[in-house]
């Protein structure tokens, strides 16, 4: 949709909002709001003043909208929730929280029927009956994109505070009343267009990952197709026969199963005190679960000296080690597992497993645990534990299908092959929903700050309809 710009226009002596509509107003956020009510984490729930507490984590960073009906209970008492309790148009800010790659003053627009208050990180925002909530949640976001909010922050003991009272003291435009509804109104359509697009395409992800996730577990229990076999000089047609697990099924006749345990020998690391700085910025990789996002790994986030691989408990492990995460809370969702492309250290939250003898691929093992991701979480879970851990006597007497050290190699160059395709085509849909992301802010910005005339969209919307 090409929009024109306004005809008149006046320049704002803003920085960030640059020249505005001739009949906007500039002046500070503040005025838009009736007050900034800090949000209370009351008491554990007792059946009598329970209510809905809204937390950070209950904002949908996207679509500037609070969750629907969020889990968390909280005792409130009646005389705690004067001013408390949102209602429908309230924006609520994120005052604390954020993160190394997230920054805090999130803002989100309450549409929601449940009575609820805020926790103490989030302050309830009413907006001012001559103004449109949703068109100031648009200014919200479009301060937010771009980070209009980071000099303001504080941080104290690895939390980010927003200094609320600087925050509402940044200028942004003033359109009238009935031209801040159309704004919003044409946003919410385009966005929510957007948004569409994005869902299918997330959609498409979500199937090509399971298409690699089906094709490798086929791959690594029936092996290749018949024409790669042949191609490989390995036999093409296998007879079949039961593994004797259920969720493994049917295996060529001629593979064997057998417990990891036979075949690798598993090694633990540890940290190096970071009270040492000699320990610290050295030449070797030190592998920890935020490194295990790739397969093969060259590199890692840390690195630590020769130092520390003789003075703590940190242990070296070779090129060609098969790694496993063993404690972490990304186990809520997989089993993390990479193949190292040179020697590295690793930490204690790492298992490495070193072949015992040369029946065993890495290649071929770190592909089976790929392919059977939901099934080996659920086996080598450690139960009751306070951080998401596997138990290492499961993952020793977890079965293994063994087909001859060939067909193993064979395996896992074909899913090397074949996988990349996948990934790819995962790759391309990714950088489209990227480029739509970055569309969306970029449609919210030009549309907040005067940039784009959009009174005549919907008459247009009209006519393309007809």
């Amino acid at each position: 949709m090409n929009l024109p710009a306004y005809s008149r226009t006046k320049s704002s002596g803003v920085e960030w909002l640059g020249d505005v509509p001739e009949h906007w107003e500039n002046k500070r956020i503040k005025w838009s709001a009736l007050a900034c009510i800090n949000g209370v984490w009351g008491e554990e729930p007792n059946e009598i003043d329970d209510i809905i507490c809204i937390r950070v984590a209950d904002f949908d960073r996207e679509k500037f909208l609070v969750m629907d009906e969020p889990p968390t209970l909280r005792a409130v008492e009646l005389a705690q929730r004067k001013n408390r309790v949102v209602r429908k148009g309230d924006l609520l800010i994120e005052k604390s929280g954020g993160g190394e790659k997230q920054l805090v003053g999130c803002v989100v627009y309450f549409d929601q029927k449940f009575e609820a208050v805020c926790s103490n990180f989030v302050a309830r925002m009413p907006i001012a009956s001559d103004f449109s909530p949703r068109y100031w949640c648009y200014v919200h976001a479009a301060l937010y994109a771009g980070r209009l909010n980071y000099p303001v922050i504080k941080q104290t003991t690895g939390i980010q505070n927003i200094d609320l009272s600087a925050y509402l003291d940044i200028v942004a435009t003033y359109p009238p009343r009935a031209e801040q509804h159309i704004i919003a109104e044409f946003l919410d359509q385009e966005t929510g267009r957007i948004d569409r697009l994005v869902r299918k395409k997330n959609e498409l992800i979500r199937l090509l990952k399971e298409k690699r996730t089906a094709l490798i577990s086929h791959i690594v229990t029936q092996g290749i197709p018949p024409a790669n076999a042949l191609a490989a000089g390995l036999p093409a047609n296998h007879t079949l026969k039961s593994s004797g697990i259920d969720w493994l099924g049917d295996i060529p006749a001629h593979w064997k199963v057998k417990k990891l345990r036979y075949f690798f020998r598993f090694v633990s690391g540890g940290t190096p005190s970071t009270d040492t700085p000699a320990y610290w910025d050295g030449s070797l990789p030190w592998v920890s679960p935020k490194d295990m996002k790739v397969f093969h790994i060259a590199d890692t986030e840390d690195h630590v000296t020769e130092l520390a691989l003789k003075e703590t408990t940190t242990t070296l492990v070779q090129p060609e080690t098969l790694l496993l995460v063993v404690r972490s809370g990304i186990l809520r969702h997989s089993v993390p597992v990479a193949i190292t492309a040179r020697k590295m250290t690793i930490n204690q939250d790492i298992k490495g497993l070193i072949p015992l003898n040369n029946e065993i691929s890495v290649h071929y093992t770190a592909w089976f645990v790929e392919g059977f991701q939901t099934q080996l979480l659920t086996i080598w879970r450690k139960e009751g534990a306070t951080v998401e851990s596997l138990e290492l006597d499961f993952i020793k007497n977890s079965p293994l299908p063994i087909p001859p050290f060939a067909e193993q190699a064979a395996i896992a160059a074909y899913l090397n092959v074949e996988t990349v395709k996948l990934e790819k085509m995962m790759a391309k849909v990714e950088e489209a929903i990227e480029r739509l992301q970055e569309y969306r802010i970029a449609l919210i910005t030009a549309a907040v700050t005067g940039k784009i005339d959009v009174r005549g969209a919907e008459r247009q919307n009209s006519i393309m309809v007809s």
